[in-house]
C-alpha cells in the first residue's frame, strides 16, 4: 500500500517541530478528512534557512509534509517557487489514490506561507 520512501518519511519525520524565529507560516486543514498540517519557516536573502512542520494526520499527510521540508530545505525562492506537487510525490514514492489529497495539503500550506512572506525593509 504504502512505499518504503513514504513510510520512512512516515516513521523518521524530517524537520518536525516549529521554527522559533518564523517570517513566514501557515497552517493548512482538509475538511473533508481533518487532517492540519503547520508549516514554519525561516527565509533570509531569498533563501529558506529553516524550515519544519507539525501535522495532525493520516501516515501520508505527515510523510508529506516531512518530505516537503526536506524539498525546500536550504532553497532559493526562485527554485521552490518552481516545485509541484508531484516533486513531493516523487520523494516519498508514490501515493495510494484515496491518499493523494496529503500532497496538495503539504504544497497549499507552502504556497500559502511564502504568500504570507515579507521581505524586510
Amino acid at each position: 500500500m504504502y512505499s518504503p520512501q513514504l513510510l520512512d518519511h512516515f516513521q523518521n519525520p524530517r524537520n518536525a517541530g516549529e521554527v522559533p524565529d518564523a517570517n513566514a507560516s501557515a497552517q493548512i486543514e482538509n475538511p473533508a478528512c481533518g487532517d492540519i498540517l503547520k508549516l514554519t519557516m525561516k527565509i533570509e536573502d531569498s533563501r529558506i534557512v529553516d524550515v519544519r512542520f507539525l501535522a495532525k494526520g493520516c501516515v501520508a499527510a505527515i510523510a508529506c509534509g516531512s518530505a516537503l521540508t526536506s524539498l525546500v530545505r536550504g532553497k532559493h525562492l526562485d527554485e521552490v517557487r518552481r516545485l509541484t506537487r508531484e516533486d513531493v510525490v516523487q520523494i516519498v514514492g508514490s501515493l495510494p489514490q484515496a491518499s493523494v489529497h496529503a500532497s496538495h495539503l503539504a504544497m497549499d500550506a507552502f504556497a500559502s506561507a511564502l504568500g504570507k512572506f515579507r521581505t524586510p525593509i
